[in-house]
């Protein structure tokens, strides 16, 4: 790299800026104070661990976006974190050992090989809570609000919450008689809605019509709410549970437009979103009129057996960085008061007084280049009859 590029970053990696950093520290502070308020304690989680700690679940994606790399202590294998839940999953299992109901919440910077997102970014600042030791509607609907109630804090409205179930395609594909192989090709093309080569492979994995039919029937279901009624049509005769699932996600929608006014739903019973840990209701939130997800979460029961302990768990995860560059900014950055270069002992006085209230002052320095206003300052400290005052730049 020449000296002229030296400045450049990595491929979706990105720095905030001021204005950008000072909404992220409001938020992040709000949010953890709203996390709190619900009975959520916060964790603060390694950026690195063992590779084995952090590699959960029946699929290989979170291996795909995690970066390794060689302890040099033990010579093992150590892995930055891609996401947190694998994490928190450890502490509720291995660390504290509740049998109540336990709730965590947690903000940090994660770090994914590839890309992502509206912004394309590799290095989220995800926000997330989870609920653990409890299973059925009560814990997700509190986790979907707590989820809406975080998008409505920092300014997001007209928002459209997508429901699905992916343990309906997880049976169905199951009862069909599909490899493991199988089912993880076609649950890859159905994730990516590459429908065409979603039709050719099922062609070619010789099943009975009847299955051919019914998977191919899962991509047309999703819609408002009349959808549901087409689901119990088209899985009704099916064996297994499908019925009770769609039922599962009927409730949750009921209850959860009961406690939110004003959100939007939307059903997807093909629904296949997060990571392969999730093995229930899954969910995910959307701006009206735009096509990527701005928070997300799902159930991932048993998640903790990996660490000896199985325990059903909840929970939902966002990135602040991307939703700083789509909420609105109804206050401008906080302006200052600018303190001229002056030795004088009562000008700090004051500026020490104005601090401890608050203000945000901004002393001159010898010989600087610009001036208050350069440094987003709209008032100065004059002295007027011997008394440091606070006056408006005029």
């Amino acid at each position: 790299m020449s000296d002229q590029n030296r400045w450049l970053l990595p491929e979706g990696i990105e720095e905030s800026l001021p204005d950008e950093a000072a909404w992220l520290e409001q938020h992040r502070r709000e949010l953890l104070d709203m996390l709190s308020s619900w009975g959520y304690e916060l964790v603060i989680l390694p950026l690195i661990e063992y590779l084995e700690s952090l590699l959960i679940g029946p699929s290989d994606d979170l291996d795909l976006q995690t970066f390794k790399l060689t302890d040099q202590l033990t010579g093992r294998m150590m892995g930055v974190r891609a996401d947190m839940t694998p994490q928190v999953a450890r502490i509720d299992a291995h660390m504290l050992k509740r049998d109540a109901p336990a709730r965590f919440c947690y903000l940090g910077t994660v770090l994914r090989t590839r890309p992502g997102g509206r912004d394309l970014n590799r290095s989220p600042l995800q926000l997330g809570a989870e609920l653990y030791g409890h299973t059925g509607v009560d814990s997700d609907v509190e986790v979907i609000c707590l989820m809406l109630e975080a998008l409505k804090l920092v300014g997001i409205e007209n928002i459209c919450l997508d429901l699905g179930h992916v343990g309906i395609f997880d049976e169905l594909v199951e009862l069909a008689g599909l490899r493991e192989d199988q089912q993880r090709t076609l649950q890859a093309l159905l994730q990516q809605r590459a429908l065409p080569e979603y039709e050719q492979f099922l062609s070619g994995c010789s099943l009975a019509e009847e299955w051919q039919d019914i998977l191919m029937a899962l991509t047309d279901l999703s819609g408002d709410e009349g959808i549901i009624g087409h689901a119990k049509e088209v899985l009704g005769n099916t064996k297994g549970n499908a019925m009770e699932y769609i039922h599962y996600v009927e409730t949750l929608s009921k209850q959860v437009t009961q406690r939110v006014a004003g959100v939007r739903l939307h059903f997807d019973f093909a629904a296949l979103s997060g990571f392969r840990y999730h093995n229930g209701a899954v969910f995910a939130a959307y701006i009206s009129g735009q096509g990527e997800q701005i928070a997300r979460g799902g159930r991932y029961d048993m998640i903790g057996k990996v660490f000896g302990r199985s325990r059903p768990a909840t929970g939902f995860s966002l990135d602040l960085k991307a939703l700083a560059k789509i909420a609105p900014r109804s206050q401008p950055s906080r302006l200052g008061i600018f303190a001229p270069c002056d030795e004088d002992p009562g000008l700090h006085a004051v500026i020490e007084r104005l601090r401890k209230r608050g203000e945000r002052v901004i002393c001159g320095l010898q010989g600087q280049h610009g001036g208050p206003q350069d440094m987003q300052c709209d008032r100065i400290l004059q002295k007027e009859n011997r008394q440091w005052q606070v006056r408006p730049i005029s």
